[in-house]
């Protein structure tokens, strides 16, 4: 029995939110791996663009477009751009996210909107709106970016934790609904990431700290360590899994 390489050579992937941290850095890995990229922001800025060029640098083809993950308008356009540029998508990552810090009483409504329609309703909306491409294909993978915060409770986080448990449940009903079809679902769960959104935290000696302390691998994780289990799960090695959450934490919550 030969081993299967890790290669998505000939496949067309899209990645929301990868105009930087985690969604980056599974684009890149992904184009690495032979894979043509999309990658979209709500802004189509240098950041976006210059994650567009770095994928064109790795050999592969690439589009950056403007997407607010919660516009089902948008959405389309990018369904639209994706197939008249590629004619397929085999891979959706979705990963755009966002997050209010504050105590349960200190946060708005629209504090929880936001949180909410961002980081669970986008990728309902997404997988909906892609998933009818790859129901039309008889093929697919969608990868999910949830949260340990969706496992584990934490305070000041009640929209995010919310949204990520969300995130979790959507993934297996998805996962049941799309089986028929040869769709495959599956989400990642990161723990601590150092990334620019996190820099506050992980860039604070004492913080980190602190934070490490809490970690049983006693160290956070790089962007590149999430791409690769999205690498994982993208590719044909991970063929007979699916409706699954993978927690790529650093055993804090096997803690």
């Amino acid at each position: 029995m030969s081993m299967p390489g890790i290669s998505l050579a000939g496949k067309v992937a899209v990645v929301t939110g990868s105009s930087r941290g985690i969604g980056k850095g599974i684009a890149l890995m992904f184009a690495g791996a032979g894979a043509d990229v999309v990658v979209c922001s709500r802004n189509l800025d240098g950041k976006l663009e210059l994650a567009a060029d770095e994928v064109r640098q790795l050999g592969r083809r690439s589009l950056a477009v403007t997407v607010d993950v919660n516009r089902q308008a948008d959405i389309d356009n990018l369904i639209k751009q994706t197939m008249d540029g590629f004619g397929a998508i085999d891979i959706l990552v979705n990963n755009a996210a966002t997050a209010v810090r504050a105590p349960v009483m200190e946060q708005s409504e629209e504090d929880w909107d936001k949180v909410l329609d961002t980081n669970l309703k986008s990728y309902f909306l997404c997988s909906r709106a892609v998933g009818r491409v790859m129901i039309e294909q008889k093929r697919g993978n969608i990868i999910n970016i949830s949260s340990v915060r969706g496992i584990e409770g934490t305070p000041g986080r009640v929209g995010y934790s919310v949204a990520k448990a969300g995130v979790i449940m959507l993934t297996r009903v998805l996962a049941l609904e799309f089986v028929q079809y040869n769709i495959r679902v599956n989400a990642i769960a990161p723990g601590w990431i150092m990334t620019e959104l996190t820099a506050s935290q992980w860039k604070d000696p004492k913080v980190r700290k602190e934070i490490e302390a809490t970690i049983p691998m006693g160290r956070w994780a790089s962007a590149d360590e999430m791409a690769s289990v999205a690498l994982f799960l993208a590719s044909d090695m991970s063929s007979y899994v699916t409706g699954q959450t993978l927690a790529a934490d650093g055993g804090i919550t096997a803690a």
